[in-house]
């Protein structure tokens, strides 16, 4: 017997999805113009998920939540985790660290607490450690009656596009792109002139298997012959993407350098003045394009990544005039590292 859905015609339940989608958008901008007007300090997160998403969809949503609602950045307390405050320039004025309230022990523990309750990483729902380091960080910050701006809003506005009802342009409704600005180098540990930077981890696009490992090494070998390569790929676990080592070819490996609390910054600073980045393809490989910086990344499954998330990347860096920063590759296309 063919399901009920199948009975009803693809355009009819595509229309639906449409309706509905604009009636929750609808619904979320009053909540959000609400939110804008009440006047008070908004805490802006926890942000507690993926790279890939905190660059590609909440970092630009709530771009335009500021710009929509005519936001002050006086009134937005950002609550990441690794020093990423410079990512939210310059719609948002304040940031406090998640990795200044937990250990990265207490971090990983909720991480994989949160997988189990909710079934992914996604943050689709307060919990009460989001309400904890919430409150924290708004006494840390002298926050009395702080409005909170949670990723599960993100979540229920985007999820159209994420199920495939509707297409790019229905995130680019809710989101506003823009090149990042870059950390200076003096900021930086002593660093090469030139120099490519490398992040190489395992995840369901590209499994720990010995093949992957023999690439990477030939990858990282043909970059040293090219020039200094500066490797990202170790440092705080936080998350289920494990590294991949890349020791050895005169490789600099400054991952490790700096607190937990500041490791994203360091990592971002160094890529943005890299000459190009090359890894795994999946949200770390969003980053440089974002600063200028063209990127490559490699996969070994197609089944193990979403399509949807790269037509967006290339659609978000069309937009800022980096839609040819990205190239992602499949581990078969040996024809070089670039």
């Amino acid at each position: 017997m063919r399901s009920l859905r199948g009975l009803v015609p693809s355009r009819v339940r595509r229309a639906v999805s449409v309706r509905l989608a604009l009636r929750l958008s609808r619904r979320v901008s009053d909540e959000l113009a609400a939110l804008a007007a009440s006047r008070r300090p908004i805490v802006v997160g926890p942000w507690l998920g993926e790279v890939g998403y905190e660059l590609l969809y909440w970092i630009p949503f709530l771009a335009w939540f500021s710009e929509r609602f005519e936001v002050d950045p006086s009134r937005l307390v950002v609550l990441s985790r690794g020093g990423t405050a410079s990512w939210y320039a310059p719609f948002a004025g304040h940031y406090r660290d998640v990795l200044d309230y937990v250990s990265p022990e207490a971090y990983r523990a909720h991480h994989d607490a949160r997988v189990r309750e909710v079934g992914e990483q996604k943050q689709t729902r307060i919990t009460a450690f989001d309400r904890q380091v919430v409150a924290r960080a708004a006494a840390d910050a002298g926050l009395d009656g702080a409005g909170l701006l949670h990723p599960s809003t993100m979540y229920r506005v985007l999820q159209p596009f994420w199920w495939g009802h509707l297409d790019e342009s229905w995130v680019h409704r809710h989101t506003r792109y823009r090149r990042h600005a870059a950390a200076d180098r003096a900021e930086l540990p002593q660093l090469p002139a030139s120099y490519c930077a490398v992040k190489f981890y395992f995840n369901d696009c590209f499994p720990a298997t010995e093949a992957n490992r023999a690439f990477v090494r030939g990858v990282v070998a043909r970059l040293a012959r090219e020039g200094p390569v500066v490797s990202l790929s170790a440092g705080a676990v936080l998350d289920d993407h494990g590294a991949c080592s890349v020791a050895g070819h005169g490789v600099l490996d400054l991952a490790r350098v700096g607190p937990p609390a500041r490791n994203l910054h360091v990592q971002s600073a160094i890529v943005a003045h890299a000459r190009a980045f090359v890894g795994t393809y999946g949200g770390f490989a969003y980053l440089a394009p974002f600063y200028g910086v063209p990127s490559t990344g490699y996969f070994d499954d197609a089944s193990g990544f979403a399509p949807s998330h790269l037509r967006m990347a290339r659609s978000a860096f069309a937009s800022i005039g980096a839609g040819d920063l990205l190239d992602v590759r499949s581990v078969s296309d040996i024809d070089g590292s670039r």
